[in-house]
C-alpha cells in the first residue's frame, strides 16, 4: 500500500470518526511521535483541529466503527486497493 493510500484512509476514518475516537486518535499520535520527538506540520494539525470541530459542531456527520470499515471497504474495492 502506498503512502498515499494510507493517507487516504486515514483522512476517511477522520472525516467520519465520532468525538471521542477522535481525540483518542489524536492523543495517540500526539504521544506516539513526542516520544520520537516527531513534530507534526501546522497543516496537518489545523486540518485535523478543523475536522474535529466541524463533527462537534454537527457540521460534519460521524460513523461508526462498522459504518466505517464498511464505507472503506466499498472503497477500496472499487478502486482495487
Amino acid at each position: 500500500m502506498t503512502i498515499a493510500a494510507v493517507k487516504e484512509q486515514l483522512h476517511e476514518y477522520i472525516d467520519h470518526a465520532d468525538g471521542k475516537k477522535a481525540m483518542a486518535l489524536l492523543a495517540f499520535l500526539k504521544n506516539d511521535f513526542s516520544e520520537k520527538e516527531y513534530v507534526f506540520e501546522e497543516e496537518t494539525i489545523s486540518m485535523l483541529e478543523e475536522r474535529l470541530e466541524r463533527y462537534l459542531s454537527g457540521e460534519s456527520k460521524g460513523y461508526t466503527l462498522e459504518e466505517s470499515m464498511k464505507r472503506i471497504n466499498n472503497h477500496r474495492s472499487k478502486n482495487g486497493l
